[in-house]
């Protein structure tokens, strides 16, 4: 890699997940309140997109976007192929460990465990933040040795709470599925390593893509045949090696991927002008649209069924609004942003202030629930919008504080 670009911070992305990291605040608070259909999630067989549908695409989008910046700036800094394969199997093993436990508190726990849930979630946030947090560099062997301390009373308090787990029906801490965190942590896996040994290089880059798309085409129900079109049985070598790398429909990766490859072709057309990268965008976008609403004819467009369509139509959002960002950073308008900027730099301490506030209060006897009056209707949708610039302001205060989440 010698396009030095790749080594400077992308604002672009970093608002670009700022802004998807404050939306999925935003719509995982939405339960709380009475909101519009088109806010919400599709059903498990609904041929739907709503708001709460596009935000988790674009964020595993994202992901891919911050991938080459990531892996070549740890090879710039003359890190080697190990210890770059390294971080990659860390940072999957972090999110597969913090989705695991999250998913098992979904339900509730038993009595049994002897402290309730709010304090038993709260308690395991606190152990993620002793882990995972960002420390100070520091030339003190003494609080080089009190950070290493936090740390290892976070493992040992993690370790704790997996012994003493069972959910409301007696069962101890296992995988049920990997949560959202689990997911990004297996499609990252995947796909960073797949940029590990192909770099910049998208004459294999794009075709890899195109084999996660190829795959969700025959993975995904095609309404013709009420059926897949690769419908082999469940114990298939296919299936089992897909299933051995959590892969599934392919559509996590056809999206990380793509953000991958978006990230490559940015950076190789920067010497581009402002109108023809703003064409470029435009043209990917709606390009994205009309492969979404073709293959409509052919599959649902389904979330929870991570369908080719909702991947295509997912794209063309997240092209779309790279772009409009991107336009605004050129012309110096980057501080447009600044209101939800924490959220973009510090996203998994983001992702874990809800569960700080939600169980602080409910320790404190504070309830949660909203008043009638802000239940339904704009003052609910305003409330829910309050407490997503709530979660990133407090994710900003705690930054001042050293408390940064990274895995």
């Amino acid at each position: 890699m010698t396009d030095t670009t790749f080594f400077k911070r992308n604002q672009a992305i970093d608002i670009l997940r700022a802004l998807t990291m404050t939306l999925m605040v935003f719509v995982n608070d939405l339960w709380n309140v009475a909101y519009p259909k088109w806010m919400g999630h599709a059903g498990m067989t609904e041929d739907y997109f709503g708001l709460s549908d596009v935000v988790f695409p674009c964020f595993l989008f994202v992901v891919g976007m911050s991938i080459p910046y990531a892996l070549e700036s740890s090879f710039s800094k003359g890190k080697s192929g190990q210890q770059v394969a390294g971080h990659i199997l860390s940072r999957t093993l972090a999110l597969l460990i913090m989705g695991v436990f999250l998913v098992n508190t979904e339900g509730g726990i038993s009595p049994e465990v002897g402290i309730c849930s709010p304090v038993y979630k709260l308690l395991l946030v606190i152990s993620f933040i002793l882990i995972w947090n960002t420390y100070p560099k520091t030339q003190s062997s003494r609080k080089a040795l009190i950070y290493k301390g936090l740390k290892w009373l976070g493992i040992a308090l993690l370790i704790l709470l997996g012994i003493i787990f069972l959910d409301k029906g007696g069962n101890m801490l296992r995988p049920k599925w990997w949560g959202i965190l689990g997911i990004i942590g297996w499609t990252y896996l995947v796909c960073a390593f797949i940029y590990y040994f192909v770099r910049d290089r998208l004459n294999i880059l794009i075709p890899i893509w195109g084999f996660f798309v190829l795959w969700c085409m025959l993975r995904c129900n095609f309404i013709p045949l009420d059926h897949p079109i690769l419908n082999l049985p469940a114990d298939h070598a296919l299936y089992a090696f897909a299933g051995a790398i959590h892969i599934d429909t392919g559509a996590h990766c056809a999206l990380t991927m793509g953000g991958v490859i978006l990230s490559v072709a940015d950076v190789k057309s920067r010497g581009w002008s402002g109108r023809s990268r703003g064409l470029a965008a435009a043209g990917f976008t709606i390009g994205f649209i009309l492969l979404g609403l073709i293959s409509n004819q052919f599959w649902i467009v389904n979330k929870i069924q991570a369908t080719i369509p909702w991947v295509f139509y997912s794209i063309a959002a997240a092209v779309g609004m790279y772009g409009l960002i991107s336009w605004a950073v050129q012309y110096g308008k980057e501080s447009w942003f600044n209101i939800i900027k924490a959220a973009g730099t510090a996203t998994l301490t983001c992702y874990m202030v809800p569960y700080l506030w939600h169980c602080t209060l409910n320790i404190l006897g504070l309830s949660t629930t909203r008043p009638e009056w802000c239940n339904s209707g704009i003052l609910g949708i305003l409330t829910c919008i309050g407490f997503a610039l709530l979660c990133v302001w407090t994710t900003h205060l705690l930054g001042k504080v050293n408390i940064k989440l990274k895995v």
